[in-house]
């Protein structure tokens, strides 16, 4: 590997370890086995969300070595250290799950202040749950020093009476079970074999979904994204992350010189294309903020609405990540996608190439069907679509890959729950109708607070066979393995009195994905008639972190973000 020349009068770490005033903090870089030289040389932040919560984080930790080794090789001093991370399949149906989004702001801010206060000249930021994905770029774009994302791989698909299972067919056989389809050793049977392997959820939910799009927004290597976590390959991956970043040190190359206006477009093109998470259209407006740039709910509607269903995976198709890496993982579909217009290929990439450069050399595989050529799609709507209207003056978002046409409009009774458990109990115990609504509030970023997702309450419904006789709106969140007409992030939340908070049982909601509108049958007369009996709710939050989230957070349209973001910055951390 070749060693780069650097300027170290440039870089943060001189901070730390130029001219005789820093002695001391040298002096506690050789208590920890450093020699001069790797004083002297770039010091990078390996950051990685390691613990022991969950499979999606549990063989980061295995895989931050490689990435030190490789910065190592390069002629760089790599600097471990951890942050947290909030599992959500752990978290969901309780109150855990307010934690989730909150943590994905923790990650960012524990990645920067740690950054910040030893004077890291790059990062290289291993992530492997649904949150900490989005928190590490964030971070990165946030500090804007050279910096590369490593995803820690997905979870291989397990197997149940020769069936391939996922996590998604686990919340499906709860229902089954209330329903009494399945007994309870199948039950056991299947909690048992649908996890047999470190990694994220294997399927197109939120952590593949941010996986892809890590590749698509230019911060991870081709092809690093797809690797399942067991796979020996993810070693190779971070270790060529680590020389990688010194060539970015050497070059001068930023994460905001690869996050653009057009490398955010992209990212959104993987997410609709591969019928990916609707949490993707949270995560990547905040991205943008950390940039500066305005890119909101509505900007990530419309680039769905433009782009084709092309992977056939789960939870609306067939397959899992593991299968198209196999086949020729995310650049085999961003090629296809860029071969037909969607996607713009002068973007900058961690590579130090553009899109268009990197992808050269990609040949379609004709020998698969998990992923299809872009002018011969699955459906010619993107797998996930914007909605608006007088119940949603903010936007909402639903994810309608896999649903057959006629399942995209909807219109029935409202059944309403002010919180997610009180909805769960009605579905377990079977208290409501084929063919209503149910709208499930105070579940919004500051109604929660937390904006939790819904995944036990809309996998009980398909596991007792009613997934596509009913339908779900919320202002809280869905996870990437929801399937059905939910509708989520619908904005304003009922916390700060949007419209969802003046519905009644009864009242008609009227959905339509195809013209992409979400409305109640009230007049603009009633629903303010309404409004003025409406009286905001007190949260059992209030004091702690969650208190704390609930005062600073932002709209669902806007990303969920908790600061002013790049348009307030007086400096940016890689120029001090």
């Amino acid at each position: 590997m070749t060693e780069f020349t650097y300027n170290k009068a440039k870089l943060p770490s001189r901070h730390v370890t130029e001219g005789p005033e820093r002695a001391p903090h040298r002096s506690y870089l050789y208590a920890m086995g450093l020699t001069k030289q790797q004083i002297h040389q770039p010091l990078v932040g390996v950051a990685s969300c390691w613990n022991e919560a969950a499979p999606c984080n549990i063989s980061l930790m295995r895989q931050a070595q490689a990435v030190k080794k490789g910065v190592s090789a390069a002629g760089g001093t790599p600097r471990e250290f951890c942050t947290i991370t909030v599992t959500d399949g752990i978290a969901m149906g309780h109150q855990g799950m307010k934690s989730s989004l909150a943590s994905r702001e923790v990650i960012a801010d524990s990645v920067e202040l740690t950054m910040r206060g030893h004077s890291y000249d790059a990062l290289v930021g291993l992530a492997g749950c649904d949150k900490s994905l989005p928190g590490m770029m964030m971070a990165m774009v946030r500090l804007n020093v050279p910096s590369i994302f490593i995803y820690g791989g997905s979870i291989l698909p397990g197997t149940w009476r020769g069936q391939q299972i996922t996590v998604q067919d686990v919340f499906e056989a709860v229902g089954k079970h209330s329903v009494g389809a399945l007994d309870d050793v199948a039950l056991e049977e299947i909690e048992q074999a649908a996890c047999p392997s470190a990694g994220a959820c294997g399927a197109q939910f939120t952590a593949n979904t941010m996986a892809t799009v890590s590749e698509a927004i230019g911060l991870a290597l081709p092809y690093s994204a797809g690797a399942p976590a067991p796979y020996e390959i993810r070693d190779r991956f971070c270790m060529t992350a680590g020389e990688m970043v010194m060539e970015l040190i050497a070059k001068g190359i930023r994460p905001r010189d690869i996050v653009t206006r057009k490398a955010l477009e992209n990212a959104a093109v993987v997410v609709a294309a591969s019928g990916g998470s609707t949490n993707a259209a949270l995560h990547l407006p905040a991205i943008a903020h950390e940039c500066g740039i305005d890119f909101d709910l509505f900007d990530v509607a419309e680039i769905f609405r433009k782009t084709p269903y092309i992977a056939d995976l789960k939870p609306g198709g067939r397959y899992v990540a593991k299968d198209m890496f196999e086949v020729g993982g995310i650049p085999l579909m961003m090629k296809t996608l860029l071969d037909h217009g969607f996607m713009h290929g002068d973007c900058m990439t961690v590579t130090g190439r553009t899109m268009a450069e990197n992808l050269a050399s990609v040949k379609w595989n004709p020998e698969q069907d998990v992923v299809r050529p872009a002018n011969k799609p699955i459906t010619v709507t993107g797998g996930v679509v914007g909605l608006k209207g007088n119940l949603a003056p903010e936007g909402a978002i639903v994810k309608i890959a896999g649903m057959p046409e006629d399942q995209l409009t909807f219109s029935g009774p409202a059944l309403c729950f002010d919180s997610e458990e009180e909805c769960f109990q009605a579905v377990k115990n079977k208290k409501y109708q084929r063919g209503c609504v149910f709208v499930i509030r105070y579940e919004g970023p500051k109604g929660g607070p937390g904006m939790r997702e819904m995944l036990a309450t809309t996998a009980a419904l398909y596991g007792q066979g009613m997934g596509d006789k009913v339908a779900l709106i919320t202002d809280g969140r869905f996870s990437g393995a929801t399937r059905g007409f939910c509708v989520g992030h619908v904005g304003p939340e009922a916390a700060v009195g949007g419209p969802i908070a003046l519905i009644r049982d009864g009242d008609i909601i009227e959905l339509n994905a195809i013209t992409g509108t979400l409305n109640v049958r009230l007049t603009d007369a009633e629903l303010e008639a309404r409004r003025k009996d409406w009286k905001p709710r007190e949260t059992d939050y209030q004091t702690g972190t969650l208190w704390k989230y609930a005062q600073l957070v932002g709209p669902a349209r806007d990303g969920a973000v908790t600061h002013p973001g790049g348009k307030a910055e007086k400096h940016v951390y890689a120029d001090i």
